[in-house]
């Protein structure tokens, strides 16, 4: 086996398809990509686990589902809590609204499923974000849930500005990371100018131009080249 397929057997537990048929069809393509992958995913200014999470996150805000759950694992396997992972989430439905939070089950089920937990699906699956981050909030009892059910009181109340503040504050995770991952969740849909903003109020948060490139990197990874244009149109150059 190449030390291509070697390194997604690795991150993955088994090479993907998608994987296996760029070996097939090209070994130096995958070995290119590997290469580069493996170099963006390293710890550097954010470390391996924010960025998988991240990732994850900023799929879900795109309401895109594979690739959510490609980077959960990661993200678990690097260290998160399953808590801490459904407030990243949480970023997702500021972005895209209820239907993003309402995606992010399959990845916070997927993430109990690692953990050798069970989460029981609703059938039909929630439609509100409320409902959405109850059954949460539900699968993860023994767990320190008092931020998600502090935050499910402000959605309740329907008032945006109060929601917003909620989710975007410390909680298990920091403002910084959630201000730079609503930064990235307008990169990956390459709206540069609906990140702009964001990277400032990540800059505020504490966020250094080096956790900035570093949401660049990872963006490339699930949105391609294009999201760096997007991002590096905010980025203050180099001294």
């Amino acid at each position: 086996m190449s030390k291509a397929l070697d390194y997604f057997k690795e991150v993955y537990d088994e090479v993907p398809g998608w994987v296996q048929k760029m070996h097939d069809y090209s070994p130096a393509v995958l070995d290119t990509y590997t290469g580069i992958r493996g170099e963006i995913m390293q710890d550097g200014s954010l470390s391996r686990k924010e960025k998988d999470a991240l990732i994850a996150s900023m799929n879900a805000a795109r309401l895109y589902s594979r690739s959510m759950l490609f980077h959960t694992k990661g993200a678990i396997d690097f260290g998160y809590t399953v808590p801490e992972l459904a407030e990243f989430f949480l970023t997702a439905y500021l972005y895209k609204g209820d239907k993003a939070l309402a995606l992010s089950l399959e990845a916070i089920s997927y993430a109990l499923e690692l953990q050798g937990k069970t989460a029981v699906r609703q059938d039909p699956a929630p439609e509100h974000a409320a409902d959405s981050l109850t059954t949460i909030i539900d699968w993860l009892d023994g767990e320190d849930t008092s931020y998600l059910k502090e935050t499910l009181a402000v959605i309740r109340s329907g008032n945006p500005e109060e929601i917003q503040t909620k989710i975007l504050g410390d909680g298990l995770l920091s403002s910084r990371l959630k201000q730079l991952n609503m930064a990235g969740n307008f990169i990956v849909e390459l709206n540069g100018k609906g990140a702009a903003p964001w990277m400032d109020k990540a800059r505020s948060a504490g966020a250094s131009e080096a956790d900035l490139a570093d949401i660049g990197y990872i963006c490339i990874l699930t949105a391609g080249i294009p999201a760096w244009f997007e991002l590096s149109d905010s980025l203050k150059t180099t001294d």
